[in-house]
């Protein structure tokens, strides 16, 4: 039987924390950022948890993880 390869893009975009909760990081980071408050900005630095409904696809894709 073959091994169940890791699905590379999942694996760069969210993080499996010890206790099995899947973690990402908030949109809106990534440029134009003068015009966004320092506050907003601060706020996105921050990782969130992903729900559960979706943390199941993600899981499925991290077989290893």
């Amino acid at each position: 039987m073959n091994k169940v390869k890791t699905h590379k893009g999942t694996k760069k975009r969210f993080k499996i924390t010890g206790s099995g909760k899947v973690m990402i990081q908030h949109q809106g980071k990534g440029h134009i950022l003068t015009k966004k408050s320092s506050k907003r900005k601060r706020r996105l630095r921050k990782d969130v948890v992903l729900s559960k409904e979706l943390a199941g696809n993600v899981k499925k894709l991290l077989p290893n993880g």
